[in-house]
C-alpha cells in the first residue's frame, strides 16, 4: 500500500525512513527529497527495480539513471579511471549540486540501461535523502516525474504523478526552496580529460573552473595547439589534427 510520511515530523520521519529502507530491500520504488528536486529510488543492484522505475517515469533504457551514494570513500567501489581533476570536483562539491560521469567499475553486477559502460554519481546535500542512503546504501535515482513534466518540488506533486506506482512518498516541503523553480544537478563528464559540462545546473561552470580551471562550458571543443611535424627533409609544416571523426562521449544519464 502506498504510503506518504511527513518527515518534517521527527516521529513520522523515523517511520518513513524505516519503511523506505524496506521497500528499497523489497525492490520497489520510493520517493524522497534531495538539495535539487524529489527523486524517484530503487535499489542500484536490482536490474529487476530499475527496470520498475524506468517503467514509472515512461522512460526507456537509453535514459539510465544516476546512482546517489552516501559517502565520498564510496566512489572507487563503483567507479573506475578517476582522474585528480575529477576527484577535486568531487570533494569540493560533495556533498552538493554535481553528479559526475565516470567508467564503472566492470566487476559490478548491476543493469542500469544503455550506460556504454558509465555510472554517473552524486552526494545530495539533504539531511533525508543522506539518512535513508545510509540505511539502504547506493541508489539508482531519477526525478520524481513522468517523462514530459515537470520534477516534482514537493512529494504531493510527485504522488499526483507516479501514484501507486511508488510504496513510500518521504515529505520534506519545498526543494529547493518554495518560491524558486526547481534546478537540476549540473552534469560534468569525467570519463576523459579535459573534463566536460554536459548539463548546466545547480553549479557554475565558474564555481567549477575555481577548482579545476579547464573544464570546458556545454558544447565547448577544446582548443587543439597546431602540431609541428618534419617531413621528407622539407622545413617543418604547420598540421592540423583530423578532426573529421568526433569521439562519441558517455551515454547521457537521466539525472535528478
Amino acid at each position: 500500500m502506498t504510503i506518504t510520511y511527513n518527515c518534517t515530523a521527527d516521529d513520522q520521519r523515523a517511520e518513513g525512513l524505516e519503511h523506505a529502507q524496506r521497500a528499497i530491500r523489497e525492490k520497489k520504488c520510493v520517493v524522497f527529497p534531495t538539495d535539487t528536486v524529489y527523486g524517484i529510488a530503487v535499489d542500484a543492484f536490482s536490474p529487476q527495480a530499475v527496470t520498475m522505475l524506468l517503467v514509472s517515469k515512461g522512460r526507456s533504457r537509453q535514459m539510465p539513471p544516476p546512482v546517489l551514494i552516501p559517502r565520498l570513500n564510496a566512489l572507487d567501489g563503483l567507479a573506475t579511471d578517476v582522474s585528480a581533476e575529477a576527484r577535486k570536483l568531487a570533494e569540493a562539491f560533495w556533498p552538493g549540486g554535481l553528479t559526475l560521469i565516470f567508467h564503472a567499475q566492470p566487476s559490478l553486477e548491476w543493469d542500469l540501461g544503455d550506460t556504454k559502460g558509465t555510472v554517473a554519481l552524486r552526494i545530495p546535500a539533504d539531511e533525508v535523502a543522506q539518512d535513508l542512503l545510509t540505511l539502504t546504501g547506493p541508489l539508482a535515482v531519477s526525478s520524481a516525474n513522468r517523462t514530459g513534466q515537470s520534477p516534482a518540488q514537493t512529494a504531493f506533486e510527485a504522488r499526483s504523478q507516479l501514484a501507486d506506482s511508488v510504496e513510500v512518498y518521504l515529505e520534506g516541503g519545498f526543494r529547493p526552496v518554495e518560491g524558486t523553480d526547481a534546478l537540476p544537478s549540473t552534469i560534468v563528464d569525467a570519463t576523459a580529460l579535459p573534463l566536460r559540462v554536459v548539463r548546466e545546473g545547480a553549479v557554475s561552470l565558474e564555481r567549477l573552473r575555481g577548482v579545476v580551471p579547464g573544464v570546458l562550458a556545454l558544447g565547448e571543443e577544446p582548443v587543439v595547439e597546431p602540431v609541428e611535424t618534419e617531413t621528407d627533409g622539407n622545413p617543418l609544416e604547420q598540421q592540423q589534427p583530423d578532426t573529421a571523426e568526433a569521439k562519441s562521449g558517455p551515454a547521457g544519464p537521466d539525472a535528478e
